[in-house]
């Protein structure tokens, strides 16, 4: 048994863990794979194999409304009305045959045929984002580019007005802020501006499905518009959804390439094979997302009472799958604190997408997008490096999601 000391250390909301957690991931692997936080409350499964069947596990469930309730401390959930009434419509909190049939009207528009259509628009809008700052010679990453790239890209598969990509963002950071609040946040303001930011997309979003129906494109807006009307969705479903997609394609893919960018640069011996040898970039940004993933953890709730290697899992327990700490796993992936852009990819399969039923539906849109965007720097951007008189900014004050608030290169 680990001493109390050594418990406080093992505290997952540290800040030393939360800036660095791969040394307390690493010690939970090993010494204690299956554990509990008193610090948050919650489970912590850390080892690939328990992850992967954790996410097949039907006794863990993607419904966690209630969570979301508890975080207000106290406070009634009329606090956030129309958060609430949003969140059980989306897919993401859906189990089973429920689940299944939401995500299926929504899948086609994800297929690999289906996604390779917009190859060409991502490239236009990367070339146009690195095209306004070519000249000055420096870029904030996060600000330039990372920030821009998602949302314009789904806002086009959408079939949204790129206009109003700004306010996707405003609206995007509390709904993201209120799945993953950092320590010491005022919850109840935060509930509030969430709140506010559900209602008001929800409208938006309204507004432009009217349009829709009335003059239907090829986009995925319209494709789920003739499920809804064909009875396999909700009209509250439909907007629940388009939100997931919209809110979803923004923070990962935002978080993943600033994360991935300065993976590759601080390890120059990787960049430089990448620009010798342009074909590595899939296999490439495969290693980044499993070396360094966005998204480190998503959360369960247990719906029954049961044993996970010796440890028992009650009923209402939150538990959480490690997805970074699955990723670094020496019995899936050799050598695993070693970045490495040749790793054969399909020996075993990151997490940073998740796994199983719930296997993120926007997991090849953001690889698309990330390997076009490492071909549009490596092919405009040659001497590419990071700003040394600059010093990046981590954004890691939460569980759920990891990226910078600032990344600033010169070339």
């Amino acid at each position: 048994m680990a001493s109390a000391a050594h418990k406080l250390e093992l505290n997952p909301v540290a800040p030393e863990n939360l800036l660095d957690p791969v040394p307390l991931y690493r010690e939970l692997r090993e010494n204690d794979p299956v554990h509990w936080s008193e610090a948050v409350q919650c489970w912590f499964i850390t080892r690939h194999e328990d992850v992967v069947n954790g996410f097949r596990d039907p006794r863990l469930s993607a419904n966690r409304v209630k969570f979301y309730e508890a975080q207000l401390r106290g406070q009634g959930p009329e606090i956030l009305p129309d958060f609430l009434k949003v969140l059980p419509n989306q897919m993401f909190m859906r189990d089973g045959r429920e689940h299944i049939q939401m995500r299926r009207q929504v899948a086609g528009g994800f297929s690999p045929q289906g996604l390779d259509t917009w190859r060409p628009a991502i490239r236009r809008t990367a070339e146009q984002l690195v095209e306004r700052v070519q000249a000055q010679g420096w870029m904030d990453v996060v600000e330039a580019l990372s920030n821009q790239l998602p949302p314009l890209v789904i806002a086009e598969v959408l079939g949204v007005p790129l206009q109003d990509r700004e306010q996707f963002m405003e609206w995007a950071e509390p709904l993201a802020d209120f799945n993953a609040p950092a320590a010491g946040t005022d919850m109840l303001a935060l509930a509030r501006r969430a709140n506010t930011a559900m209602r008001e997309l929800s409208g938006y979003l309204g507004n432009v499905i009217e349009e829709r129906r009335r003059a239907p494109g090829e986009d995925l807006l319209s494709k789920m518009i003739q499920s809804q009307e064909e009875g396999q969705m909700t009209p509250e479903q439909l907007v629940a959804n388009a939100i997931l997609i919209l809110v979803a394609g923004h923070i990962s893919t935002t978080d993943q390439l600033s994360n991935s960018l300065h993976d590759l640069l601080t390890h120059p011996d990787q960049f430089k094979k990448l620009q010798e040898d342009r074909t590595l970039v899939r296999s490439a940004v495969e290693e980044m997302m499993r070396f360094n993933t966005a998204v480190p953890n998503i959360h369960r709730i247990a719906t029954e009472t049961f044993q996970l290697r010796g440890k028992t899992i009650r009923k209402g327990d939150v538990v959480f799958m490690c997805m970074a700490s699955a990723n670094r796993d020496p019995e899936a992936f050799p050598d695993p604190d070693r970045f490495d852009i040749t790793r054969d990819s399909n020996h075993q399969k990151h997490m940073s997408f998740g796994f199983g039923p719930h296997h993120c539906l926007g997991a090849g849109l953001a690889r698309r997008e990330l390997e076009i965007a490492f071909e549009v720097l490596l092919e405009r951007l040659p001497g590419l490096k990071l700003d040394t008189e600059e010093l990046p900014q981590l954004k890691c004050h939460s569980l759920m999601f990891r990226g910078f608030e600032k990344l600033s290169v010169r070339w």
